[in-house]
C-alpha cells in the first residue's frame, strides 16, 4: 500500500496532541496529503439523558471551543513541518452527518488517539476499532501521550495465520519493506511448524525484501494480548502490527478480546486491519 493519504481522527481528548504528532511524522517522511476530522460522535450521557436546551446550548459552545483548539494546534504543527500545502482540517459543516468510518473509506489509513486512563471517554471518543471494521481501512493508533523523535524502527506483526492477520500484515507491507527497519513476526504455539515452506509467511516476507527474526512463544494458556505487549517490550518493538477482531466485535464487546486489551494497553502505536 502506498501512503498518500491520511486521515487522522480526533479522539475528543488530549491523545489527539500524540496522534497529530506522529502523523504528521508520518505525511512529512512520505510526501503524504494529511486530512484532520473531529469525531463526529456523542457521549453516552448525551444519547441516554434528555438534556435540556439550556444545557445543549453549553455543550455546543464546549465542543466549538475543542474543535477550534484542535484546528490551531493542526495548522501550527503542519506549519511548523513546512507541509501546509497538503493539510486541510476539516469542519463539521464540510462532513455533515457522515460518520469517521464512512469518511475514512476516502484515504489510505488513519491515525487516531487512545486514552486508556479515562474509561467514561470511550462512549465520545472516535472508536478505532470501529473505523477499523467499518471503514475496510487500517488503523494507526498512537497512545496518549507517546512522543517519539522518529517513525518506528521495529516492528512486531502478531501473525496467528488468520484473515485479519494476513490483511494487517499486507497493509504494512510498505512499511516493514523500509530499511532499516527491524521485523520481528511473533506466534503462539507451534503454527509456524505446521506450515509448509513452500507457503510461510516467511517466504512471503523474503520474497518482499523483509528479513523477518521470528519469535515463538510457548502456548501457556496466558492471556494473548499481554503476551503480545510483553515480547514488544522485551525486543524493544516501537510498533504492534495486529489483525483487528477475528471475532464479532459483538462476542469481543461481551467477553473481551485481544485487539482491544492491545490497543488499550499498548505503550507504543498499533496497527490493525480487519
Amino acid at each position: 500500500m502506498r501512503i498518500k493519504n491520511i486521515l487522522i481522527a480526533h479522539t475528543g481528548s488530549s491523545a489527539f496532541a500524540s496522534s497529530l504528532d506522529y502523523a504528521v511524522k508520518i505525511a512529512v517522511r512520505r510526501e503524504a496529503w494529511l486530512t484532520a476530522v473531529y469525531g463526529n460522535t456523542n457521549s453516552y450521557f448525551d444519547q441516554v439523558l434528555e438534556l435540556t436546551p439550556e444545557l445543549t446550548k453549553k455543550l455546543g459552545s464546549v465542543r466549538a471551543d475543542r474543535i477550534a483548539q484542535a484546528r490551531e494546534l493542526f495548522e501550527s504543527e503542519v506549519t511548523a513541518a513546512g507541509m501546509s500545502d497538503r493539510a486541510r482540517f476539516l469542519m463539521p459543516e464540510d462532513v455533515g452527518k457522515l460518520s469517521p468510518a464512512e469518511i475514512a473509506r476516502h484515504f489510505d489509513f488513519v491515525v487516531t488517539g487512545f486514552h486508556p486512563n479515562r474509561p467514561a471517554d470511550e462512549y465520545r471518543a472516535v472508536s478505532p476499532d470501529i473505523i477499523a471494521l467499518q471503514s475496510g481501512r487500517p488503523v494507526l493508533v498512537v497512545p496518549e501521550g507517546y512522543a517519539a523523535t522518529g517513525l518506528a524502527d521495529h516492528a512486531l506483526v502478531a501473525w496467528d495465520g488468520k484473515r485479519a492477520a494476513a490483511r494487517a500484515l499486507n497493509d504494512a507491507m510498505s512499511v516493514l519493506e523500509e530499511k532499516p527497519r527491524k521485523v520481528s513476526v511473533v506466534t503462539i504455539g507451534d503454527l509456524l511448524r505446521d506450515t509448509p515452506a513452500a507457503i510461510s509467511i516467511s517466504t512471503h516476507l523474503e520474497r518482499h525484501g523483509v528479513e523477518a527474526n521470528f519469535i515463538q512463544v510457548r502456548d501457556s494458556g496466558r492471556d494473548i494480548a499481554r503476551t503480545i505487549q510483553k515480547t514488544a517490550d522485551e525486543i524493544g518493538a516501537k510498533l504492534i502490527v495486529m489483525g483487528a477482531y477475528e471475532h464479532s466485535k459483538f462476542s469481543q464487546d461481551i467477553f473481551g478480546g485481544v485487539t482491544h486489551d492491545v490497543v488499550r494497553f499498548s505503550s507504543v502505536p498499533v496497527f490493525m486491519s480487519h
